[in-house]
C-alpha cells in the first residue's frame, strides 16, 4: 500500500474489456511531506476520488482482477481508501 495524490484522469478511446465501467485514475506516490516518491501508477478508482486527493492504493493485483471480475485482466493498482487524515484530528 502506497500514499498518493491524484494527478489526473485517463481517457481512452480503447481499453482492456475488464476496464469497462471503471474509473482510472494517475496516481503520485509520495511521502508524509507530500513529495513525489517513485512513478505515477494507473489505479481502478471506485470511491470518485478528486483532482490532487491524497489516496491509499494498492499493488494487490489478486484483489484488482477480483473487483473487476476478470482473472486475466491486467489490473495491478486500485484506490483503497481517501485519506482525509494524516493522523487523528489533523486534516490532510
Amino acid at each position: 500500500m502506497l500514499l498518493a495524490r491524484v494527478e489526473g484522469n485517463v481517457v481512452a478511446t480503447r481499453k482492456h474489456p475488464s476496464f469497462e465501467g471503471w474509473r482510472l485514475v494517475i496516481c503520485q506516490p509520495i511521502n508524509l511531506a507530500g513529495q513525489p516518491e517513485g512513478s505515477p501508477q494507473v489505479a481502478i478508482d471506485a470511491y470518485g476520488a478528486g483532482l490532487h486527493q491524497q489516496v491509499i492504493i494498492s499493488s494487490d493485483g489478486a484483489a484488482a482482477r477480483a473487483a473487476v471480475g476478470d482473472r486475466k485482466s491486467p489490473a495491478r493498482w486500485m484506490v483503497i481508501g481517501i485519506a482525509d487524515e494524516k493522523e487523528p484530528g489533523v486534516l490532510a
